[in-house]
C-alpha cells in the first residue's frame, strides 16, 4: 500500500487525511475539535465525516433544485409558446 511522504505512515485511501496531516506536519496548523465549532461550522466542515457528508449532501441538493427549477421554466416557456401560436 502507498504511504505518504511526511513522517509517518498513512495509507492513501483518503485524500482528506493526507491534507490534513500534511497540514499539521508542514504548517503546524491543527484541525479544531468538534467542541470548538460552533454556528453552521459544527455542521459543514472539512474535519469531521459528519461535516464532509453534509457538504457533499447540500451540494448534491442544489444541483437537484436547480435542475429541477430548469426542468419547471422550460416545461412553462413550451406551454406559452403553443398557446400562442395556437391562438
Amino acid at each position: 500500500m502507498p504511504t505518504s511522504p511526511v513522517k509517518t505512515r498513512i495509507p492513501l485511501t483518503s485524500f482528506g487525511h493526507l491534507v490534513t496531516e500534511v497540514k499539521r506536519q508542514l504548517f503546524g496548523i491543527e484541525a479544531p475539535s468538534s467542541v470548538e465549532l460552533t454556528g453552521w461550522r459544527k455542521y459543514f466542515n472539512s474535519y469531521t465525516l459528519q461535516g464532509r457528508r453534509n457538504c457533499v449532501l447540500a451540494t448534491y441538493g442544489i444541483f437537484a433544485v436547480t435542475a429541477a427549477a430548469y426542468l419547471v421554466l422550460r416545461q412553462k416557456k413550451k406551454e406559452n409558446q403553443t398557446s400562442t401560436s395556437s391562438a
